[in-house]
């Protein structure tokens, strides 16, 4: 894959440096200001919801910690230190640098390694495998982000109407959960404009929350002090110390910082952050500490909503404002579990799927249908096996913080390969990431058999999928290559048999690096005429979020009318061949779209007894997702009625051309 030195689309730019131009005029300003709200409304939904039940969680349900005020303290203080560590420092300062093209996110920033180039090396393999699994991960998150965060928020209906049927609770999240996947064909932008406002007035509303239970015992801010969480972690015993799989819960919104900054670029998603979310964040939870201790013998299960005042009519506009908060949160992780498939079909990690874009101005905005029912299916079955907020936090965390651990090894390589710091200065910095890492790992391990045990099923099955269909279709093409001939042979031979040329242009698609395509040698062996225009076309995805349209093709003139053509795209953009070929006559190619046929290869790989490279149960899973991956003429955008399509049965080292479509159309077609 060639590197493309490439100006990206103004988006991107934006995501580098956060304004575009540096400049410090007021109209640069304005807009960081209203990237900045966007940001609350996308970037924040996550983290911005977890005080619902990052704190209730260490004293209910399977953890049971004492509400002691020695514990009490202990816990805010480590609350304190993992934003403080973990977002402020880690993703804040040295993350959000990670920007590939200003593009974030796992997928992203392993593409900005570019293992793909030697991937045969061990490193490279390492990587591949890593940012796959960190990637895989995701899609359990995105399960089980919705379920807990609505759950927890309808769960505010109990204080209200304490003799409410948990049943209720249960229907109406998942009411809510059906409403909001159902939603997703029209795309995010039909509420984008008020994501931003409502998540402005929910950091007011907990901030005010907790600012008032601070005033009525501001003896809990003693606990910004580091000996407070040092204490609780080195004098209690190890049954305790699994805690942190609790604690751990006010930080999962994080790796949403790193996905979302091509969106609204580095500095507004900083500016939120620093300026309104982390003080909000802060407040809340410090005042929910103070609630604890001020009112040592009150229930912890619902405690966000203990700081509501008593008076009943206020329940119902909070449990309401934090339903549509947690809905909004939501929205956030299933449009970047969307954006996360995209890559990996664009990168060859995943069958291709039907995507569906939700904008005409923005490429980002799209939908995945199967991916969407899969998500609201797993998400629903989780609420209904989880019953409760507190069932659900003991099983949230494994896969974020596996993550989490993934993203600072990728980092390590960023910083040495690619950023070409010193090691003197890598390791320290690393060392110290990885240590607060591996320690919250650690404690959602325990986690597992409480129901962490299902995002990690979730992530091992997505690894599978990716890695067989990865290694399958790396498999494939080398067969292809060993049995297809060289060009210049080809070439040679069509030079001295002269077939009869008919008018128009044949585009055969093709693999990098291919050779002769196969279809092409079946079709005049077959039909024993070539179009005056032949084209051997190849669509090829960059390790850069956008590729501009003006450096989208690479046009290489051959011998007896052939045309090599490369069309490259971005890992962000959605392929659109035959717009992309109107571009060609700048380089001397005339296509006219009525005289075009394209001819497709649709390889199968037959699973058989002898295929070194791949186990039978992988070759039959590849041959599965093969015959129900879409067609290529949907995904690249290529009419069907001008469009030829050839099977190629590959068993081994064998090739075995099949047709599967109708016979070419007679020249006077062409």
């Amino acid at each position: 894959m060639n590197k493309l030195e490439i100006n990206t689309p103004n988006q991107a730019s934006v995501g580098r440096n956060g304004n575009g131009s540096g400049s410090g005029n007021s109209a640069d300003r304005k807009r960081i200001m209203i990237l900045s709200l966007g940001a609350l409304g996308v970037v924040f939904g996550d983290i911005g919801t977890s005080p619902l039940y990052a704190i209730s969680s260490p004293f209910s349900g399977s953890y049971g910690l004492m509400p002691t005020p020695e514990n009490v303290l202990g816990v805010i203080s480590l609350v304190f230190w993992s934003l403080i560590i973990i977002v402020c420092i880690k993703y804040q300062m040295f993350v959000l640098r990670a920007d590939n093209k200003g593009e974030g996110g796992i997928l992203a920033l392993l593409a900005m390694l570019d293992p793909w180039r030697a991937r045969g090396s061990q490193r490279s393999r390492i990587l591949i495998a890593l940012g796959i699994f960190g990637a895989a991960l995701l899609y359990g998150d995105g399960m089980i982000t919705p379920a807990i965060s609505v759950l927890s928020a309808v769960e505010g209906l109990q204080v209200a109407t304490p003799t409410l049927p948990r049943e209720v609770i249960i229907l109406i999240t998942v009411i809510v959960l059906v409403a909001l996947f159902a939603f997703q064909r029209g795309g995010a932008r039909r509420i984008g404009f008020v994501f931003g406002p409502i998540m402005l007035i929910w950091f007011l509303v907990i901030a005010v929350l907790g600012l008032v239970a601070i005033i009525h015992y501001p003896a809990v801010l003693v606990a910004v002090s580091p000996t407070y969480a040092l204490h609780f972690i080195f004098h209690h015993g190890f049954a305790d110390i699994i805690v942190l799989g609790a604690v751990f819960l006010c930080v999962t919104g994080a790796e949403a910082l790193y996905a979302d900054i091509g969106h609204f670029g580095v500095l507004p998603i900083r500016l939120s952050w620093f300026v309104y979310v982390m003080p909000a964040l802060l407040l809340n939870y410090f005042g929910q500490g103070a609630a604890i201790l001020a009112n040592p013998g009150q229930k912890v299960q619902l405690l966000f909503y203990s700081m509501v005042p008593d008076s009943g009519w206020y329940l119902y506009p909070m449990v309401i404002l934090a339903t549509v908060a947690t809905v909004i949160a939501s929205q956030a992780v299933i449009t970047g579990a969307f954006s996360l498939m995209s890559q990996a079909i664009q990168f060859g990690q995943s069958p291709r799927l039907t995507i569906i874009r939700t904008s005409r101005d923005k490429e980002g905005q799209i939908y995945i249908p199967s991916l969407n029912w899969i998500l609201m299916l797993g998400t629903i079955a989780i609420v209904l096996g989880f019953k409760t907020s507190n069932n659900l936090a003991a099983a949230y965390g494994v896969a974020v913080s596996s993550t989490m651990v993934i993203t600072s090894v990728l980092l390590f390589f960023a910083m040495r390969d690619v950023w070409r710091w010193r090691m003197a200065v890598i390791v320290p910095i690393m060392s110290a990431f990885l240590l607060v890492d591996l320690m919250f790992f650690i404690a959602n391990i325990f986690k597992i058999w409480d129901g962490g045990w299902f995002p990690l099923l979730v992530g091992l099955i997505g690894f599978t999928i990716m890695s067989t269909w990865s290694t399958g279709r790396l498999n494939l093409i080398n067969r292809l290559r060993e049995n297809t001939e060289p060009l210049d042979v080809f070439l040679d031979h069509i030079r001295s048999i002269q077939p009869v040329r008919v008018p128009g242009t044949g585009i055969f698609m093709t693999a990098p690096k291919l050779g002769t395509p196969p279809m092409l040698q079946h079709h005049l062996e077959h039909n024993q005429v070539l179009h005056a225009q032949v084209v051997l076309l190849t669509v090829l995805t960059e390790d850069i979020p956008f590729v501009h349209p003006q450096q989208r093709l690479k046009v290489e003139k051959l011998d007896q009318g052939f045309y090599r053509v490369q069309v490259h795209y971005g890992f962000m953009q959605i392929p659109n061949v035959p717009q992309s070929l109107r571009r060609a006559k700048s380089f001397g190619l005339m296509i006219d779209p009525e005289t075009v046929t394209y001819y497709i290869g649709r390889e199968t790989l037959v699973p058989t007894k002898h295929m070194p490279a791949m186990m039978a149960w992988r070759e039959k899973l590849f041959a599965f997702m093969s015959r129900n991956a879409i067609r290529a003429t949907d995904f690249y955008q290529i009419p069907p009625d001008r469009t030829v399509e050839l099977g190629l049965r590959l068993r081994f080292a064998e090739i075995r051309p099949v047709r599967t479509a109708p016979p070419a159309p007679p020249p006077s077609r062409l």
